[in-house]
């Protein structure tokens, strides 16, 4: 057994759950403890877990079964310790009652599973002297220096599939199918899932649509004898009139919509075709289930890699895959930043070469 830097760490899942979660876990942790005679403590429900120290140690048989399972044994939680922070009762704040679990559980690091406000909190941690290591967990894709995350995947797989079956009811009703996805921010899973499902528009936060645009394409399609259509439309996307708004009154706007955005979007469809529109909103459908065997691998691969940085004492990073190796990441260079679909995206090229509409 090798020697290592680490003696004992806690682990965590927060922010949105997805596939491949207990899968990275256990790369961690059965590398750290069979490779690393390291002990595992596991931190409940995310950083609410950390500052209001509910944590257990985990043995082997707690990582038995949980390959191919969706969700995360830990549990997980939204709590941003340094948003907007409070005092409790006692008058400590979050950072305070986090040193205080740190010291107390004896942690020599910590792991953190997450998307960008998981590794964004990672990397002020590691500011305030904690050592630690992140995994880059979200559906969207949209982490910064990695070229993919754990959970996307197989989010692409659940969205394609829904639109593979939309398909048989669009044509057999002959009506514009609207199917809303989720990216809030950026559009990887709309891209990908709408280009796998043919979907014939794609609409993308990154890219302000033309309600006029997308109907003459639709139209052009009736006219062709294509009697329905699919569009795809990603949570976040806004139209060119949204683009031009202030951020806060683009807020406002968003606030007060009675509806998603795929039902405006349906409205307005009708509105300027005349042809009969339906909505589905896939929602948390494509964050649950039994995560695809991609995913399992490649959170398998990023634990494991996490595991040999504790190790190491390469602290201050996240794991990340480049031009298909493993490396770290500076949390530093992570936190804060959100990586969007560019216009010159050779998935999105590709999409537009055979015919897809991106509504502008």
């Amino acid at each position: 057994m090798a020697n290592s830097k680490v003696k004992r760490f806690g682990i965590l899942t927060s922010g949105g759950d997805a596939p491949g979660l207990n899968a990275a876990i256990r790369g961690v942790a059965r590398t750290a403890m069979e490779q690393f005679g390291m002990q595992v403590i596991g931190i409940e429900h995310g950083y609410r877990g950390l500052i209001q120290g509910n944590a257990r140690e985990l043995k082997g048989a707690d990582f038995s079964g949980i390959l191919t399972r969706g969700g995360t044994i830990l549990g997980t939680s939204r709590e941003k310790p340094f948003k907007n922070p409070l005092p409790d009762a006692k008058g400590k704040f979050p950072i305070d009652n986090i040193k205080e679990n740190y010291k107390k559980w004896n942690l020599d690091a910590l792991v953190v599973l997450g998307g960008n406000g998981t590794n964004t909190t990672g990397s002020l941690l590691s500011e305030a002297g904690l050592n630690v290591i992140g995994l880059p967990k979200t559906i969207d894709n949209d982490l910064v220096h990695t070229d993919i995350t754990f959970g996307f995947h197989t989010a692409v797989d659940v969205a394609t599939e829904a639109i593979d079956r939309i398909h048989t009811t669009a044509h057999s009703h002959n009506r514009i199918m609207v199917v809303e996805v989720m990216g809030h921010k950026a559009g990887w899973l709309g891209l990908y899932s709408g280009v796998a499902g043919g979907g014939d528009v794609i609409l993308l936060p990154e890219i302000p649509y033309n309600i006029q645009s997308i109907a003459r394409h639709l139209e052009k399609r009736r006219d062709e004898g294509k009697a329905f259509s699919i569009v795809v439309v990603a949570e976040g996307a806004i139209s060119e009139e949204e683009s031009l708004m202030e951020k806060k009154i683009f807020k406002q706007n968003r606030k007060s919509m009675p509806y998603s955005i795929a039902y405006r979007v349906a409205h307005e469809l009708e509105a300027a075709t005349n042809l009969e529109s339906r909505v589905t909103v896939l929602g948390y459908l494509q964050r649950g289930g039994t995560p695809a065997p991609y995913d399992r691998a490649l959170a398998t691969l990023f634990g494991t890699a996490a595991a040999h940085m504790l190790a190491t004492g390469d602290f201050g990073k996240m794991v990340a895959l480049q031009n298909g190796k493993v490396v770290g990441v500076p949390l530093s260079e992570v936190a804060g930043k959100i990586k969007k679909v560019p216009r010159d995206d050779k998935m999105l090229l590709a999409a537009r070469e055979v015919g897809t509409c991106f509504g502008d």
